[in-house]
């Protein structure tokens, strides 16, 4: 499948179907995601795959119980590591460059997801500190993102995009 195609029909999924995953896949997904490019090549990220049905159930509860996170085979929890981006680009690295970096590896996993038969939701309405607590991670790891897995239960339609003539602009002499 050609790559514009998959960006193009991938879409966030919010119901699963009771349904395991195919082997080998979480390990497909986190490969992709560790590929995604970052600044200096510092690799921020930390997964943390929450599939006990009462991790997934705390993490809904974190994320203002939004329940595809229960219904998911698997929540990818996605971290960045502030320390060690900061140790190599300081206040920007912690605050910018970890964020990019680890936003870059979700999008690699739901690109992935997809291309592998799966749905995926890229979450970010949750609160870091419950987040943080559920998957006992240490104060330098941030949670940036939840990305539910699992065999899709909806095919929803295309949403809207901006026309090109909208987001394009030419440098300003």
């Amino acid at each position: 499948m050609d790559l514009l195609e998959v960006i193009k029909k991938r879409r966030s999924i919010r119901t699963y179907k009771k349904q395991d995953l195919p082997q080998g896949a979480i390990e497909k997904l986190l490969e992709a995601a560790r590929w995604a490019p970052s600044a200096g090549n510092v690799q921020p990220w930390e997964f943390v795959v929450a599939s006990t049905q009462k991790t997934k159930q705390e993490l809904s509860k974190a994320a203002f119980s939004q329940k595809d996170l229960e219904e998911a085979s698997v929540v990818i929890v996605v971290c960045a590591d502030e320390k060690r981006a900061a140790e190599s680009y300081d206040v920007r690295g912690k605050t910018l460059y970890c964020l990019q970096d680890t936003a870059a590896a979700v999008q690699n996993i739901l690109l992935t997801a997809y291309s592998l038969g799966l749905g995926s939701c890229w979450v970010g309405a949750f609160n870091e500190d419950e987040v943080r607590k559920v998957i006992k991670a240490p104060k330098e790891m941030r949670p940036v993102a939840l990305v539910p897995i699992g065999y899709p239960n909806e095919a929803p339609a295309a949403r809207s995009r901006r026309p090109l003539s909208e987001v394009i602009h030419k440098e300003a002499f």
